[in-house]
């Protein structure tokens, strides 16, 4: 599956927001180069790389599983030779990526306008804490910062407890799905204009935008809505209760699914004629989530996930990571692939979302997952084959510590 063939994206960013975005491309097909200082290389790298739990050869989880696909080149953008060797990348890239602070591509003199004059068909992207504009653009942030100033926070957790993180880092993650969206509009819009244009991607917009309808409802309302714990401000029963052997979401959305969990449930209260209809249900809702969880915890979730399956009400397991990275459908979808480390060790971790059906006479296959680079490992093929420099001027370049 290699839809972006043909794309070469100059991969300038650390960490988890620019690496997840600029990885989503190379799964599906784009050349992707990180361009990383010498030496230490891109931040990421030593997250995690001397635990011996969650290393392999020298490579911490973040790195494996954010870089695969990926080549890497060692360029020191500081150096003025060095960013003469970037600039002459950029004459041959389609897009360049990076997640530095507010300023620094300003600063090391490779913001859109400095490459635009190199190449103005090239696509620029940054992702930042708060974007370009606006009264605080140039403050630092990280995934939790984003995280509590976008709202999310304030709603997850119980009623009346502190408030909480998603488990995972969706301030990072937004920032990262959003950059590759815009990265790839910028580039379809290229077909038509001929030129390139900045991506301003800011992850705190990111979490704003992914607040949803629950924002306009505010926005209409006036109401600030609070924590809520697994239940639905909308639609009961709609919760994660307990059942012999662990929890269960039951997922009702709406009169019909309702009277399906009828079928099911025999328990008299959810029985009670005015409690077909949702605004009663709404008004009930603690009494409705008690008997559900008396009425659950009778049987083991498998049972209530047969039965509840086959009178066609939502529902699924809570799943710890195991039971998920395990779960016969993700392993259907090629949700969890396998990656050969040069050492010959086949390490796993997760796979890409995006499937596309295969064209006529395509024989179906999973794309394959090359290893995440060591550092500079492609400088010489890169600046070689691609750029054309001579083994001569390589060694200069290396010699002048401007590459490694």
């Amino acid at each position: 599956m290699t839809p972006l063939a043909g794309l070469t994206v100059l991969d300038l960013t650390h960490m988890l927001s620019g690496p997840y975005a600029t990885q989503l491309l190379a799964d599906l097909g784009a050349r992707t180069i990180k361009v990383e200082p010498p030496g230490r290389g891109e931040a990421t790298r030593e997250l995690l790389r001397d635990d011996p739990l969650h290393s392999r050869d020298g490579m911490g989880a973040y790195f494996l599983t954010l870089n695969r696909n990926k080549q890497s080149v060692a360029i020191d953008l500081k150096h003025a030779d060095g960013r003469g060797v970037f600039l002459d990348l950029v004459a041959r890239a389609d897009v360049v990526v990076d997640n530095f602070a507010a300023g620094v591509t300003t600063r090391l003199g490779i913001d859109h306008a400095a490459l635009a004059a190199v190449n103005p068909r090239i696509v620029t992207c940054s992702i930042t804490g708060f974007g370009a504009t606006g009264p605080g653009h140039d403050r630092p942030a990280f995934d939790q910062v984003v995280q509590a100033m976008g709202g999310g926070m304030s709603i997850t957790g119980e009623p009346g407890g502190p408030p909480l993180r998603a488990g995972i880092p969706i301030g990072d993650l937004g920032g990262g799905l959003f950059a590759a969206i815009g990265v790839l509009a910028a580039v379809q819009e290229r077909h038509v204009t001929g030129r390139g244009r900045h991506v301003d991607i800011s992850m705190l917009d990111a979490q704003i935008s992914m607040l949803n309808y629950m924002a306009t409802m505010y926005l209409l309302s006036g109401i600030v809505p609070g924590p809520m714990g697994n239940g639905h401000f909308v639609h009961v029963p709609y919760n994660c209760y307990p059942t012999a052997d662990g929890h269960l979401i039951v997922a009702c959305l709406g009169d019909a699914i309702y009277e399906r969990l009828l079928t099911v449930l025999d328990a008299p209260e959810l029985h009670e004629p005015p409690l077909r209809r949702q605004p009663a249900r709404l008004a009930d809702k603690a009494r409705i989530d008690a008997v559900m969880t008396r009425e659950l915890q009778r049987a083991p979730t498998a049972d209530w996930l047969r039965r509840l399956g086959e009178a066609r009400v939502p529902c699924g397991p809570v799943q710890d990571f195991a039971q998920a990275l395990s779960d016969p459908q993700v392993l259907a979808r090629d949700m969890v692939v396998p990656v050969t480390l040069p050492t010959g060790e086949t390490i796993r971790m997760p796979g890409n979302p995006v499937r596309l059906d295969p064209l006529p006479g395509e024989t179906p296959q999973p794309p394959p997952f090359t290893a995440p680079p060591a550092l500079g490992a492609q400088t010489d093929d890169v600046l070689g084959d691609w750029l054309g420099y001579t083994p001569e001027r390589i060694a200069r370049l290396r010699a002048a510590a401007a590459i490694a």
